[in-house]
Parts: structure tokens; C-alpha cells; sequence
């Protein structure tokens, strides 16, 4: 179990530079024009293969969380026999991997990774696949039966024909692209959206814990983990973070609480995945997503149309 300090450096880099940092940022300019500007043709150039069944993307164009995870469940739990289609980020596996059918659990966390897990543990009328392929999961799922198909972090799948939700945070620092930056492709990409849904704007955090105890030791493993500070209950003695999907040992976890004398370990639901089997005390910080309502009636007509309502 190791910590994340490598990858600290860089997300610090990309989401809150310090002004000496900008010396880094400037000589690695060059190459972020070059790869921005590759990404857009590969965006014109591309084909997009029509499917035949709604398909709604949630994606983004930062790397790291902006709600994407808790997006797509909030979705899904209003459309029974969806199926969710996601790359599978920490996975241990590759190919294709139903991980579940309608609530049926088929995969392990490692098979899966953490994202799906959650996805499937939180959606019990749905069914979720994993894949790099997303085109071979597409035809499985539907091969399956299922009535419509959300498919996580899709906004770079440029081949496939879907109706684009593009979640973006409130404030963007960095808006270069790889190397340089943190976006995945340039910032006026955001314009083939169909919808771009701005946090705190369109859509909010609700937090609510379970199990709180007087000492506790955050420990987590997601993208840019001081955005938590905001949500933190009373009570946490000691702060932990991990490279973004990681795995945990248990007797690692184990000395921790011992270190701290901590009464239990507070992680996100995303983490807590990971944990299921630890013989360990755990609180838990459950986020839900409240989406402005004519977000949600928009999509509604993308899902009880027979194509993508643009």
C-alpha cells in the first residue's frame, strides 16, 4: 500500500498551479498544441456508427472526477433494463466483462474496477459492462435485450453516434491539454456536446455519512481527493491518500487505525467497494447527485425516442 505523492505533484500541476509552476507548464506548451490539435481532427475524421438503441454518454474533458461516477447512477436508477457501459479505469482484467445482469453480481472487484462495482452494487434493475472496446460491449448489451445504454466517459469516443452529456466543474485553472494541462481534448471541444451541465450550477452534491465515530482516518483513493475538505464531518484525525483507483491491503489499513488510535476508517462509497470482505470499522461518505429537472426531462426524450434527439 503506497501513497500518491507522484500523483499529487501532477494533479497540483493541472488543477492548481502554483506560479512557479507555469515555467513547467510553458515549455510543455508545444507539445500540448500539437496533441490538442490531433484530438480535434481525430474528432472531424471519425465515423460514428449508429447502434439503434438510445445511447446517452456522461463524460468529461478533464481528466480526474467531476461527478461522472454519480452521474451515470442517478440515471440509471430511473431507467430499468439500461445497461451501463464503462472502460473499467483499476481494473485487473481486460476484454470484456459483464459485471452485472439486472442486479446480479457476475465479477469481482478486480474483474471490474471500482467505478463499475459501485455502478452495479447501486443499480439493481440495471446491468453494467466493462470494456475497452466500448463498440463489442454496445453489441452485447444490446445482443441482451436491454432498452437503452448509458455509457460512462464517453465524451472521447468519438466513432460512436450518442446524445453527449458534458459535466464541467465550477472553476478551470489550467484549461491546456495534455501534456500541459489536464483536458483531454481543447477546451472548445465542449461545443459537440449536446448538453454541458456546470457544477454547482446544473447539478449539486448531496453528502450524507453512515456510521460516524469520534476518531476516524480518511482514507481514500479517487481523483483530486481535497475536494472532500468541503464535506468533512467532525471527527477525522488523519488524512490518507492513494493514486487514483488503487487497491488497499488490510493490515495496512489495520495499522493505520491503530497508528492514529482512530475508531474507524472514513472512505467514499468508491472505496468502500474495494474494502468489502475487511474485517475492518468503516464510515462511509455516500454522495448523491440532485440534477436540475429540465436536465432531466431532456434526456427522458433522448431515452423514449428511437434515435438521439439533438
Amino acid at each position: 500500500m503506497t501513497n500518491s505523492k507522484w500523483s499529487g505533484v501532477v494533479e497540483r500541476l493541472f488543477f492548481e498551479p502554483k506560479p512557479y509552476q507555469w515555467v513547467f507548464i510553458i515549455l510543455l506548451l508545444p507539445f500540448s498544441l500539437v496533441y490538442g490539435f490531433l484530438m480535434w481532427i481525430r474528432r472531424l475524421l471519425s465515423h460514428r456508427e449508429v447502434f439503434g438503441v438510445p445511447i446517452v454518454s456522461v463524460g468529461n474533458l478533464i481528466l480526474g472526477g467531476s461527478g461522472k461516477t454519480p452521474f451515470v447512477i442517478t440515471l440509471g436508477s430511473l431507467y430499468p433494463n439500461t445497461a451501463i457501459i464503462s472502460r473499467g479505469y483499476g481494473r485487473l482484467s481486460k476484454g470484456l466483462v459483464e459485471v452485472s445482469r439486472n442486479g446480479e453480481i457476475l465479477a469481482s472487484i478486480g474483474q471490474s474496477g471500482d467505478e463499475a462495482m459501485l455502478m452495479a452494487q447501486s443499480l439493481p434493475k440495471c446491468s453494467v459492462f466493462v470494456s475497452e472496446d466500448r463498440k463489442k460491449a454496445i453489441r452485447k448489451a444490446i445482443s441482451r435485450g436491454v432498452r437503452q445504454i448509458i455509457l460512462d466517459d464517453g465524451f472521447n469516443r468519438v466513432d460512436i453516434e450518442k446524445f453527449e452529456i458534458l459535466l464541467e466543474p465550477s472553476r478551470i485553472n489550467n484549461p491546456l491539454p495534455l501534456p500541459a494541462g489536464p483536458f483531454r481534448e481543447p477546451l472548445f471541444c465542449r461545443r459537440y456536446a449536446d448538453m454541458v451541465l456546470q457544477e454547482p450550477r446544473d447539478f449539486k452534491r448531496e453528502v450524507t455519512f453512515s456510521n460516524l465515530c469520534e476518531r476516524m482516518v480518511l482514507v481514500t483513493a479517487i481523483s483530486q481527493p481535497q475536494r472532500l475538505d468541503a464535506f468533512l464531518p467532525r471527527g477525522v484525525v488523519g488524512k490518507l491518500y492513494f493514486a487514483d483507483h488503487a487497491y488497499f491491503d488490510e493490515a495496512g489499513l489495520k495499522a493505520l487505525l491503530e497508528q492514529y488510535h482512530a475508531d474507524s476508517l472514513l472512505v467514499t462509497q468508491k472505496d468502500a467497494v474495494k474494502m468489502s470482505g475487511f474485517k475492518l470499522p468503516l464510515s462511509i461518505i455516500q454522495l448523491q447527485l440532485k440534477i436540475d429537472q429540465e436536465y432531466l426531462d431532456r434526456i427522458d426524450l433522448v431515452f423514449k425516442g428511437t434515435g438521439i434527439e439533438k
